[in-house]
């Protein structure tokens, strides 16, 4: 049965919490960093955006400014990229790799790279996973209705499925970004290095987030009794 304050849950997520908080601290405080450094080319990252789909034969996606911090994103289903007001107009060695990184996620989507059609096709089933999930388990283990709890944990195993699937989609975009701004000259030399350095530590965040769920899921399967032995 699952406690109000349950020393198995923190023992459990305490170490990915700790990686977590790391992981936006550093993203944080690289992006901050690296915001400062200008690109000797001048350009913007919507500049270094565009240039690249149009190089790359992408022409029916638009590229627009967003609200918020590091909102940056690419959403398949309405092909457009939307990038923060900051990456958007900045002309920094962080703005370049944020715009090319999520421009290498609508390469991926033009090209069919395989992985992002399996991240596609489960972003809807972990959105009901996300919203339902937690809800049923709790319940479940309230009511003492296994039924429920393992539903739950169904449902939420497929968040933890996109989650997983997320990596390998977003360092493939990274890995796009970073040979991209190098083929086509937009960055040189010391800022090649700050690129990478702003992209592997967002690349640490997801990471995070997968870990997580990893463990959420896992102390999930133990209370239930499904992992290591019985559900008290």
């Amino acid at each position: 049965m699952l406690a109000l304050f349950d020393p198995l849950y923190l023992i459990i997520m305490a170490p990915v919490l700790i990686f977590s908080l790391y992981a936006q601290w550093l993203v944080k405080s690289r992006y901050q960093t690296y915001s400062k450094y200008g690109l000797r080319s001048g350009m913007t990252g919507a500049q270094i955006a565009r240039q690249i789909l149009r190089a790359n034969g992408v022409t029916d996606v638009d590229v627009e400014e967003t609200r918020g911090w590091l909102s940056d994103h690419y959403s398949p289903n309405e092909r457009k990229l939307r990038l923060s007001s900051g990456v958007y107009n900045g002309k920094s060695v962080a703005a370049a790799g944020i715009a090319a990184h999520e421009t290498g996620h609508a390469i991926q989507h033009d090209t069919g790279y395989a992985v992002m059609t399996a991240w596609q096709a489960l972003a809807k089933p972990a959105s009901v996973g996300s919203n339902l999930a937690f809800w049923l388990i709790f319940i479940g283990f309230m009511m003492g209705a296994m039924g429920l709890i393992h539903l739950g944990i169904v449902l939420f195993s497929f968040l933890v499925a996109f989650q997983i699937v997320t990596l390998p989609v977003e360092f493939n975009a990274s890995s796009r970004a970073k040979q991209l701004l190098y083929e086509h000259g937009i960055v040189r030399g010391e800022e090649y290095q700050g690129v990478a350095a702003v992209l592997n530590a967002a690349a640490m965040t997801y990471v995070a987030a997968a870990a997580a769920s990893v463990a959420q899921l896992l102390y999930f399967l133990i209370r239930a009794g499904l992992l290591g032995g019985r559900n008290d």
